[in-house]
């Protein structure tokens, strides 16, 4: 007779999943039994940690849009797995966490690794049910599902040992009390009152600067907010999560915005006379305009989350891509295109200052360089992954992404870790599509490097596509050494930020990887030739400079006297003033006159 946890399995398989990303412990022994005699649907991938589990998980639901789904044993297994349901929380992506617990009868008695499961899993989850008999485990798992996937985020069901091993009741007993649930899900078209979307059109045909910002919950819009850019004379930013909504070939693709964004999207965004914003929950107010300078429309799935950015006159709670389509007839076509063209022009310029900023030279190698070098280069469909750190400004800024691409980070949440196991699912996922991964040292040993074994592992799966994990090495947890000084005034503290010197390519050489080590600014381009010409996952190493600075597209006074208190006695202030002065010098390039910028002009 099958157990309960069989029939867990073959009921998540009826809801299309078809790997789960676990790690072993005898909190569910009955499930791991039962993905042994499922023969491989679901397949269950072993990562080198519960937190690698979710972030695959995580990222597995990002790129295909599917549900993720991670397993865990009780108490510091189902511990392990909350930073990385968080991520998924956060950045509204459905996942279903199954997590073993002691058996029923030991409950309460502060047995081994018996947690508060129930409680432990509130705060992050939608849904927490946990599987006290038998003929539960039809409508738990039921709801899970339907609940991640209808209101985008985590859902947990707990099954203690026990009941996993139990014979399934497939059907629960017909009496009162019973409940019978299907398989399938269903997303309402989603559309805003038409009243509001006449508000919502007026508002933007009377602008003249109209400033469009996108975000995740655009992606799948791309031909109309194409269409709306176009009637509107609009420029596009684009907050992190919706790196890959529109192309960033498209002349009027102003790029990231913020701390980390571009010069043209600060220009547009600082100088429109309407905002409007689709998707996005771009929390930093610093980098919107100033409250009442301009007129404001949203669009958002989520009704809560309208308005709470920035003042808006009109919030349209829809679906972006019906959203749009419905708006799209209400615009008027703007015969001044003067807006646009400055817009443009920005952005031919933006990308100039990044050519120069990425080829100056220092001590070790230019950060930028990596990234710039790769731009050209990106295999068409490619996936990059970006970690947490001053390699995310890179990751924004620097690659070119053109249609078909996809791209993600941890956006909301902003943890460290989750670019290499983004990476692994994506290849999963996709094994035909180039992967690479952007990550700095800091992330990588915290917990990427021990996922190359789990690459290495899995080496049979992981296709003849590039699936390349780029480390930045400078021995510095750099992002937040510029912090301590732009926002705390604070100089670089070695013993908090300096980080042990490690052979990585010499490392992955050991794990099974191709190891390609790059310490000379010349042969950066050559790196990455070889690179994605192996024939086999490959761990690329560059050796980069600490103190090449991630500057904002304006610096603010309050962080510019706070970035100047901490260079007097910051150890290495001969070099941040050096590389940053030169840094905005490049920028500063194109608004002094010389013969050549007249004849590009």
């Amino acid at each position: 007779m099958a157990e309960v946890a069989d029939f867990v399995l073959e009921r998540l398989r009826d809801w299309g999943v078809h790997r789960i990303f676990g790690y072993p412990g005898d909190g569910i022994n009955g499930l791991l039994g039962a993905m042994d005699r499922a023969d491989g649907d679901p397949e269950f991938i072993q990562p080198r940690h519960e937190e690698m589990a979710a972030f695959m998980a995580t990222g597995h639901a990002k790129f295909t849009g599917e549900i993720g789904c991670c397993l865990a044993t009780s108490g510091p297994g189902a511990i392990h797995l909350l930073n990385g349901l968080y991520d998924a929380k956060l950045d509204h992506v459905p996942v279903v966490a199954i997590v073993g617990q002691q058996k029923r009868v030991s409950l309460g008695t502060a047995y081994q690794q018996e947690v508060d499961l129930g409680t432990l899993f509130a705060d992050v989850s939608e849904f927490v049910g946990v599987c006290m008999e038998p003929a539960q485990a039809r409508h738990l798992i039921d709801r899970a599902m339907k609940v991640a996937w209808s209101r985008r985020g985590v859902a947990t069901v707990v099954i203690p040992n026990d009941v996993q091993e139990a014979p399934a009741e497939p059907a629960p007993p017909r009496t009162h009390g019973s409940v019978f649930t299907s398989v399938g899900r269903s997303r309402p078209r989603m559309l805003p009152a038409e009243e509001d979307l006449q508000s919502a059109a007026k508002v933007l045909n009377e602008g003249r600067r109209v400033a469009i910002l996108a975000g995740q919950g655009a992606a799948g819009a791309g031909p109309e907010l194409r269409e709306v850019a176009d009637l509107l004379g609009a420029g596009v930013a684009k907050a992190l999560l919706g790196r890959d909504v529109l192309p960033d070939d498209l002349p009027y693709v102003t790029g990231p915005i913020g701390l980390l964004g571009s010069k043209a999207s600060d220009e547009m965004v600082m100088n429109c006379d309407v905002l409007f914003m689709i998707g996005t929950s771009f929390p930093y107010a610093e980098w919107l305009p100033e409250e009442g300078s301009c007129r404001g429309v949203e669009i958002d799935i989520d009704g809560g989350m309208l308005g709470v950015r920035y003042p808006m006159d009109v919030h349209l709670a829809g679906d972006a891509t019906e959203t749009l389509r419905a708006l799209i007839p209400l615009l008027h076509r703007k015969e001044d295109r003067s807006w646009r063209e400055k817009i443009e022009r920005d952005v031919e310029e933006w990308w100039r200052v990044l050519d120069r900023q990425s080829h100056q030279r220092f001590e070790a190698i230019n950060p930028q360089l990596v990234a710039w070098e790769l731009s050209g280069r990106l295999p068409d469909g490619a996936v990059i992954t970006g970690d947490s750190g001053s390699t995310t400004a890179w990751w924004a800024r620097h690659l070119k992404l053109r249609e078909g691409m996809r791209a993600t980070l941890s956006g909301t949440l902003a943890t460290m870790g989750p670019a290499v196991p983004y990476a692994i699912a994506a290849r999963f996922a996709w094994p035909d599509r180039p992967v690479i991964a952007f990550i700095g040292d800091g992330a990588f040993q915290m917990n990427g490097m021990n996922e190359m074994l789990t690459v290495h592992r899995y080496a049979d799966r992981m296709g003849t596509a590039p699936l390349i994990f780029c480390v930045f090495n400078n021995r510095d947890l750099n992002l937040v050494t510029w912090e301590q000084r732009a926002t705390g005034g604070d100089p670089k503290f070695p013993d908090s930020q300096s980080l042990p010197d490690f052979p990585y390519a010499e490392y992955g050489r050991l794990a099974g990887l191709e190891g390609i080590r790059c310490d000379d600014p010349d042969g950066v381009g050559d790196a990455w030739d070889r690179a994605l010409a192996a024939d086999r996952p490959v761990l690329l190493e560059f050796t980069v400079d600490a103190q090449v600075p991630p500057l904002p597209p304006h610096i603010m006074a309050e962080q510019g006297k706070k970035a100047a208190k901490a260079w007097w006695k910051d150890p290495e202030r001969a070099g941040i003033a050096k590389h940053g002065f030169r840094q905005k010098l490049a920028e500063l390039y194109e608004t002094l006159p010389h013969p050549s910028d007249r004849r590009r002009r």
